[in-house]
């Protein structure tokens, strides 16, 4: 199966060829499977959005391709811009964007620049919003008068119109109270199970991470430090804590445990799998 998103031997340098010269990212090597839901983690600075903005041709490469579907997405100035609607980049705080006067109008903007039908718009946008959990009645009013949770759907629903087949978001939940954070990430889940599409979600909470992904790709200084299914990758507990990055809570609480000499497995990272391991090594019932 040919990947929707590949990546070779990718590079970005900032200013090159100024004393502030920087490498970003350098030679990253990856592809990204129909369907996958992938966690890119990594802390500041680490290259995440550096490399996300590669991904729908917002930043062109210093050296290596970028593949959608097969195909280099800067092989013209055509296929540049066509890929920016089946590569949907949602950015961090994108409530900020918001510029229309309603918010369908601003649900709107991005099918229209596809020179849709009025009628295809309309279906778009009202498809967006049930997505996100928008009513539908209320699409008339401006998007600036929304609350914050409410503005941040709203530039969701945006890209979500424009049906990307690969939908990127960038910190979704930051800055929200934890019941509008997990309420912006089962709109992602039902959105992304509804339609099939790829999902790229960058964060920094690794429990949300090992939760929801099926495959985490953890960033360190422009490069790829890890790269597997979240067992795979929080079994490097240690390492990840050493490079600066927060790990699930339980797989912290496990570390512990193993150092006081209880002999629990090393890809323990939810509280089910904790809560099943020690009630194993205590001879109790897991569902007690």
């Amino acid at each position: 199966m040919t990947p929707i998103l590949q990546v070779d031997a990718l590079r970005h340098v900032y200013s090159a060829g100024t004393p502030f010269e920087k490498v970003a990212i350098d030679q990253i090597s990856l592809s990204f499977e129909p369907g996958q839901l992938i966690g890119i983690i990594g802390h500041t600075g680490s290259g995440k959005s550096t490399f996300i903005q590669h991904l729908n041709g917002l930043l062109k490469p210093t050296s290596g391709t970028v593949l959608f579907a097969g195909e280099d997405i800067h092989r013209s100035k055509e296929a540049t811009r066509d890929v920016r609607f089946s590569v949907g980049l949602v950015f961090q705080y994108p409530e900020y964007q918001l510029f229309e006067e309603t918010t369908e109008k601003d649900i709107a903007f991005g099918p229209r620049n596809m020179k849709l039908s009025e009628d295809e718009i309309k279906e778009r946008v009202h498809e967006a919003a049930r997505f996100v959990g928008l009513d539908e009645s209320r699409l008339d009013r401006s998007p600036l008068e929304r609350s914050g949770g409410q503005k941040r759907r709203i530039a969701i629903a945006g890209v979500i119109a424009m049906r990307p087949q690969v939908l990127i978001l960038d910190e979704p939940t930051a800055g929200l109270d934890p019941g509008g954070a997990q309420a912006i990430l089962k709109n992602i889940l039902d959105y992304r199970r509804e339609t099939g599409s790829t999902v790229l979600l960058v964060t920094h909470n690794m429990d949300d991470a090992a939760r929801i992904a099926d495959r985490l790709v953890v960033f360190h200084e422009g490069s790829v430090a890890f790269d597997g299914a979240p067992s795979e990758v929080f079994c490097h507990t240690q390492e990840l804590m050493d490079i600066g990055l927060d790990v699930p809570q339980s797989a912290r609480i496990a570390e512990a445990l193993r150092r006081r000499g209880l002999d629990l497995p090393e890809s323990i990272y939810t509280p089910e799998q904790l809560k099943a391991a020690i009630l194993r090594l205590k001879g109790g019932d897991a569902a007690c």
